[in-house]
Formats: structure tokens, sequence, C-alpha cells
């Protein structure tokens, strides 16, 4: 079992920046490739950003690829997710999640998930 607790939401002004941080505990955090995800009320969740359990390879979703970046420290059993220029559209709650070692894009591939943080993002 990974218990995963997701941090760093907020309100932003359009164009700012804010770093989610997702701290997990449980079973060896090494051991598993850690992705982004986001939902907004009445839409499907999205794929954000996945970082292999390495860190050697990552994978950006075309919307957020080159504002956000996804990195860990395998150290502090943390992953973090850098968004930078945010938009409006960038709004809604974030979610991490785990998966053993290789990365995925696919939510249901997924089997632990941290309960969410807020992203307010005002234009």
């Amino acid at each position: 079992q990974v218990q995963l607790v997701e941090s760093g939401g907020g309100l932003v002004q359009a164009g700012g920046s804010l770093r989610l941080s997702c701290a997990a505990s449980g079973r060896t955090f090494s051991n598993y490739a850690m992705g982004w995800f986001r939902q907004t009320p009445g839409k499907e969740r999205e794929f954000v950003a996945v970082i292999h359990w390495t860190g050697g390879n990552t994978d950006y979703s075309d919307s957020v690829k080159g504002r956000f970046t996804i990195s860990r420290d395998n150290g502090k059993n943390t992953v973090y997710l850098q968004m930078n220029s945010l938009k409006p559209e960038d709004t809604a709650v974030y979610y991490c999640a785990a998966r053993k070692f290789t990365i995925a894009r696919l939510d249901n591939e997924y089997p632990y998930w941290g309960q969410g943080t807020q992203v307010t993002v005002s234009s």
C-alpha cells in the first residue's frame, strides 16, 4: 500500500507560478512511477505529467508541455509539479498517483491516489 498526500495548491493570478508536492509513504517510493492528473467538475480526469521511477524519463500532456515540470526526490519520498505561466484553464483539483515502475497516461493504470489539492487561476 502507498499513501499519497498532496500540498501546495492555492489561488494564483494568470501568469503566476505554483509548486505542488506529493509526499508518499508505505512501500518503497523509488519503485514507483509518479503521475499528476487534474479534474474539473463535470469532466473526466486528465493526465498532466508523469515521471519514471528512476527520474530519467518524463511525459507531459500537450496542454502543459513547456510550462510545467515534474521532478522527484527519492530521498524525501516526494514528487513535485512546478507550474509556471499558469492560465485560468489550469484551474482544477490536482491529484498525484503512483504505479509500479513504468510511466503511463491512463488514470486506470494507477492503483494509488492522493486526495487532491485545489489550484485556482484567476484571470
